[in-house]
């Protein structure tokens, strides 16, 4: 008798288990049904290319190529960035000298550090 008992809520206990695991998949089917992949990073270049341009733009641009290793590019985005505006945190100028050191632009990165030094400066006597 304990035998039976036990051998059914076993039975019980995976046809639940079999159920909600056919529904999870189910659902997530669904869901990936309605939603498509968008590339961001590519239509915010589509958007620069074609001549917007905001210090928003530029640092999302320059801080998605810098972190997947195309710094390259982000020496580009970061020049456009710094074209704009030299009032950023100091994490921009150091991405920017080491992206400008990447494609060979020492002299240029030099320049950007040495901003970044006289910035520090600025910023530590404020305090």
């Amino acid at each position: 008798m304990k035998n039976n008992l036990l051998v059914l809520v076993i039975i019980n206990f995976l046809s639940f288990i079999g159920y909600t695991q056919n529904e999870k998949n189910y659902v997530t089917e669904k869901i990936s049904d309605k939603y498509a992949f968008v590339d961001v990073i590519k239509t915010y270049e589509r958007i620069a290319v074609k001549g917007y341009k905001s210090v928003d733009l530029f640092q999302k641009l320059g801080n998605a190529s810098y972190s997947n290793s195309k710094l390259d590019k982000a020496a580009i985005w970061y020049g456009e960035l710094f074209a704009m505006t030299s009032d950023l945190e100091p994490v921009y100028y150091y991405r920017y000298a080491e992206s400008l050191r990447f494609i060979g632009q020492n002299n240029k990165a030099d320049e950007v550090i040495e901003r970044l030094k006289q910035k520090s400066k600025i910023l530590t006597t404020k305090i």
